[in-house]
């Protein structure tokens, strides 16, 4: 998966096209990610003896493929490309300003 955690990403498609936010978990195995205040969902909780009823407002996931890295550098939404170092660590880069994403490097 392309994104990672704190990246600030854009979404593409559905009803929060044209978002912006942050990255605040992710599910590699589903290929999917938490974005925070995007994909608002509510659950009603019933009440029980000890607790009375409410209403709680969740970020659900979102799959990865719908959502750009926003480039730190150029900030535009861009694809994400590959890079190696001398000593073989690999990084991510802007695919359109070529500068590292990865905030280390």
């Amino acid at each position: 998966m392309k994104v990672k955690l704190q990246d600030l990403v854009l979404v593409r498609s559905g009803k929060d096209k044209g978002k912006k936010g942050k990255v605040t978990k992710t599910f590699k195995k589903k290929d999917k990610i938490v974005v925070e205040k995007i994909n608002l969902k509510t659950k009603h909780i019933k009440k029980t003896a000890q607790k009375s009823g409410e209403i709680i407002k969740f970020e659900a996931p979102v799959p990865a493929s719908k959502v750009m890295v926003i480039c730190p550098h150029c900030s535009k939404p861009t694809r994400v490309g590959y890079k190696k170092t001398e000593n073989n660590k690999k990084f991510r880069i802007c695919k359109k300003c070529n500068e590292s994403i990865d905030k280390k490097n």
